[in-house]
């Protein structure tokens, strides 16, 4: 599976350059040629709607099957765990041959048939059609300027609901648009370089009022009264009654095929997907990015000239003191201040140690696996010229940064003086996986019921449980091992016996003010690029500005590393040695900025009133800010803990 995986997402590399819309195939890909006259197959893809979140298989609503019956186009697991369900189509389509209102069946709807297309319709599911790898885009006309108009992403609506009479209403012709450009002047093969859908709604009626019931072959042949006359094109302006959705209505769907000469050159063909520059302007990025960097840069001048600053100051005082006599320093130290903590700040976590440790070595595991995950899609090896690739990759990245993990707890918890190895190993490689599996099995079990193509088959659940069981978990038992054969951190404080007393905090230095205000400025930097995230991720948007993720990414990590040690120096100096938790909360408190976030976006999806819709996005936007939570504590973590050790390493302590 995954030999298979890797091979394709490298042949259909594509390199995405950050502030540029352009990608473009690496060399040695071989594309698809055919002659004049050869089968072009057009499959179609689960109808899906922004509206519900579930997607369904194409073949449960009543339209066209194949002779033979749909069959499955090959899949990867990323695919299946996606929702994606590939199968062959009814349409029948030959290399620059034109077809005009061809016929592809005519269904009678029963009661039930009627119910279930009035009901999609209503939620507003969509067509995903594809041809030569290529998905459909939509052809409409944009109620402004009357113009007819294409959007790239998120298929074409299978019907509309009449703002007059509020009755829905179904597209049963398309017009099939197929873009072409020869292969080599000296070969007469050509390529499929764009395919979009122009979607109406026809009430067919047959010449000299002839009544066919869908079932012997002779209505094939006969002439249909709607369609116009010669070889014209089925025009908008030509419909004289739209096709109403009805208990015992007959629908019959045709379609014509249009080829059009394109300068596009193939290995280009998926840059009007990945851009729409009309839709989201790559100077919005730029701008989202530069302010985050100027919060960066400002950031970075408040550490310096507080922490440096005063650091040296209290550092040379100090250790000034410490080279006097004991009756002298007893007169001249200023019993205040982060250095009179220092048999304390090292004292592992009051509450709950071993989880701490779980926590930090989980955050690893995430940043490495979202870190490398953003790098290939921006360096091209991941695209959406491959589906499932991007998921496939997450999975494979995640397993094998198991060993991460193990090693980060381990030596963390090592240092904690802890006992139990064996457990705290044991929760890490479950903890987090074992939330998110389990998060999985109920949502694939009740999509199973809701007859979704969402829910993954059995064997494909089964094949995510041994990754998890059979790789991830040993990796991180391998990384652990070694984690506990290395030394214990050593710090460069002695911890007494007795744990100090904490003063009380002024108002503005209490932990907990500290915890909320630390989330706001990474949440600030991340902000402007999360929302074209959530956009791509809930309402079947291309995102295709990796260059920009990974730019925003890294800044977010930078931002809550400052944050982090500027709020853990105020700590230490108001004597408050208890900074462990508080390192990790503190960065951590972005996810809850970004959950509370989410609940105000939810109402951009204009979402159907059925629970399952708000039991999938908030139970998976829950699962994402609880790995942002992980990724972000984590940063804070590993870097208050290099602060501490370093500003304590220089003062000199008997």
């Amino acid at each position: 599976m995954m030999t298979r995986m890797i091979s394709y997402a490298l042949a259909t590399a594509m390199v995405l350059l950050p502030g540029t819309s352009t990608a473009f195939y690496i060399p040695g890909v071989q594309p698809h040629e055919f002659s004049p006259g050869d089968e072009v197959p057009m499959k179609v893809n689960a109808i899906t709607s922004i509206h519900t979140q579930i997607p369904k298989d194409y073949y449960r609503l009543p339209f066209c099957t194949p002779t033979d019956g749909p069959q499955m186009a090959s899949e990867n697991l990323g695919e299946f765990l996606t929702g994606n369900k590939i199968q062959s189509s009814a349409y029948s389509i030959n290399m620059l041959t034109e077809l005009y209102c061809e016929k592809v069946c005519q269904v009678k709807l029963s009661k039930l048939d009627a119910a279930k297309l009035r009901l999609h319709i209503k939620y507003g599911y969509h067509n995903n059609w594809i041809i030569d790898n290529l998905p459909s885009a939509a052809v409409g006309l944009n109620m402004e300027t009357g113009e007819k108009q294409k959007h790239y992403a998120g298929g074409f609506p299978i019907g509309f609901i009449s703002s007059d009479t509020q009755k829905p209403f179904i597209f049963n012709h398309v017009n099939i648009i197929i873009d072409f450009h020869k292969a080599t002047p000296d070969v007469n093969t050509y390529r499929v370089v764009g395919f979009a859908v122009e979607p109406m709604s026809v009430k067919h009626r047959f010449q000299g009022n002839y009544d066919w019931d869908g079932d012997d072959k002779e209505g094939y042949n006969k002439k249909l009264a709607t369609c116009p006359a010669g070889d014209q094109h089925m025009d908008r302006s030509v419909i004289e009654e739209s096709q109403i959705v009805d208990d015992g209505a007959k629908i019959l769907y045709t379609y014509d095929v249009i080829w059009k000469e394109s300068d596009v050159a193939w290995s280009s063909r998926w840059d009007i997907y990945l851009s729409e520059d009309h839709l989201v302007p790559a100077q919005v990025h730029w701008y989202s990015i530069t302010n985050s960097i100027l919060v960066v840069l400002f950031l970075s001048l408040l550490v310096i000239s507080i922490l440096v600053r005063n650091l040296r100051r209290d550092i040379a005082a100090y250790n000034a003191l410490a080279a006097l006599a004991d009756e002298e320093r007893d007169e001249e130290m200023d019993e205040s201040g982060w250095k009179l903590i220092h048999a304390d700040v090292f004292r592992p976590p009051d509450n709950y140690p071993m989880l701490y440790c779980v926590f930090v070595g989980s955050g690893v595991q995430m940043l490495v696996t979202v870190f490398l995950s953003i790098v290939f899609s921006a360096v091209g090896f991941l695209n959406p010229a491959r589906r499932g690739s991007l998921m496939n990759a997450i999975l494979v990245f995640y397993m094998l940064s198991g060993v991460l993990a193990g090693y980060v707890s381990s030596r963390l918890y090592k240092s904690f003086k802890g006992r139990m190895w064996q457990l705290c190993t044991v929760v890490t490689a479950i903890l987090f996986p074992g939330v998110a599996f389990c998060l999985f099995i109920f949502f694939n079990i009740i999509l199973f019921f809701k007859q979704s193509s969402a829910s993954a088959p059995f064997l494909d659940v089964i094949i995510v449980a041994a990754m998890w069981c059979c790789v991830s978990i040993p990796l991180v038992f391998v990384g652990a091992y070694f984690g506990y054969k290395k030394e214990a951190i050593q710090f460069p404080t002695v911890t007494s016996t007795i744990a100090r007393a904490i003063p009380p905090p002024q108002p503005l230095l209490h932990p907990m003010v500290g915890t909320l205000v630390a989330g706001v400025v990474p949440f600030a930097a991340a902000y402007v690029e999360l929302f074209f995230i959530m956009t791509s991720l809930w309402m079947d948007q291309y995102y295709y500005v990796f260059g920009f993720t990974l730019i925003v990414y890294l800044i977010l990590i930078v931002t809550c590393a400052e944050v982090t040690v500027l709020l853990v120096y105020y700590q230490l100096c108001a004597e408050n040695h208890r900074w462990w938790w508080f390192s990790f909360f503190a960065p951590g408190s972005t996810a809850l900025y970004t959950f509370i976030y989410s609940v105000f976006w939810f109402r951009s999806l204009e979402a159907s009133k059925m629970v399952m819709t708000y039991l999938l996005y908030f139970g998976y936007m829950g699962l994402i800010c609880t790995a942002m939570l992980l990724i972000t504590g984590t940063v804070g973590t590993l870097t208050s803990l290099w602060f501490v050790r370093k500003i304590f390493g220089t003062i000199k302590v008997d």
